[in-house]
């Protein structure tokens, strides 16, 4: 990285964050392309089908300004029953990756960067769900 200082000025206000909530992994688990169709419509995601993630890792942005808690593993219920028409393809919109210079400047107060020589996640400083609810109602 580099830079070029150019000046001091007035002070504008607090640096504005993204206005949107996060989707956050409920569970460690493999994605399912099934359950990532229902939650296409809840944002947009970071990860394709069949990737690991653990709890409190961030699978994708939220379309309100809420965080999420999700199931990306839930599959699809199995019958002996089948119907012509009714199994409708899964048809899942490109996730977006984005670099580590992205992933910082997305990232808010209470969320991480991990970097490992593999991938770059997204996740929660307080990985459990119950946890990071108590954390907010004491603060």
């Amino acid at each position: 990285m580099n830079y070029v200082f150019l000046g001091f000025d007035r002070f504008a206000g607090e640096i504005k964050n993204r206005t949107k909530g996060v989707l956050v992994a409920m569970d460690e688990c493999t994605t399912v392309a099934y359950a990532l169709f229902n939650l296409q419509e809840r944002g947009r995601l970071f990860l394709g089908p069949g990737e690991k993630v653990y709890q409190g890792q961030i699978i994708g942005e939220h379309s309100r300004d809420t965080d999420l808690v999700v199931n990306p593993a839930k599959g699809k219920k199995l019958t002996n029953m089948r119907a012509a028409g009714s199994d409708d393809a899964v048809i899942l919109t490109p996730h977006i990756r984005m670099s580590l210079e992205e992933c910082i400047s997305y990232i808010n107060d209470d969320e991480l960067v991990e970097i490992t020589p593999v991938s770059i996640r997204l996740r929660k400083q307080i990985l459990g769900d119950l946890e990071r609810r108590r954390a907010k109602s004491a603060a």
